[in-house]
């Protein structure tokens, strides 16, 4: 009777074990729903190029988060990356507002910037963000530099 006492300890301790590291694994994923507890609407914007951004990136307005990348689909018509975002319902958004695609410092994460506009009308479920700006996307930006760099030594 004791050894099956035993066997079920260790195993309860395994399966714990094994729950903590899920726990783990799940928040170092960012798989977490922060900035999107309750009701939220769904806002959609266009970009040129979205670099590295990835469905479930955060939302952020002002350093905060507001909501999260929900899907990242192609429109063969405009050739564009159409972004969907669900965003809390709490915190309502001018319709002018302006969403950038940033860089969480040099070389961290991409997510999507919101800047409120001063429209008196708000964006409502649905509604698509017509000002965008696009992600820098670093390799394009040295690939730039060195061209430019390159036809001006061809100049002289």
């Amino acid at each position: 009777m004791n050894r099956a006492i035993l066997d079920l300890w260790v195993g309860a301790f395994v399966a714990l074990g094994f729950a903590a590291l899920m726990f783990l694994a799940m928040q170092v994923a960012n798989v977490s729903e922060e900035g999107t507890r309750g009701e939220t609407i769904t806002l959609r914007a266009r970009f040129e190029d979205i670099g590295g951004l990835k469905v479930k990136a955060p939302v952020k307005s002002a350093g905060v988060v507001v909501g999260r990348v929900a899907a990242i689909r192609f429109d063969p018509q405009t050739y564009q990356a159409e972004v969907e975002m669900k965003v809390s319902a709490a915190y309502p958004f001018p319709k002018d507002t302006i969403a950038s695609i940033l860089t969480s410092g040099l070389l961290g994460e991409q997510y999507i910037g919101l800047a409120a506009g001063a429209d008196s009308e708000m964006l409502k479920d649905g509604d698509r963000i017509e000002m965008t700006q696009s992600a820098l996307v670093l390799e394009k930006l040295i690939g730039q530099f060195l061209f430019n760099k390159a036809a001006e030594g061809g100049s002289k």
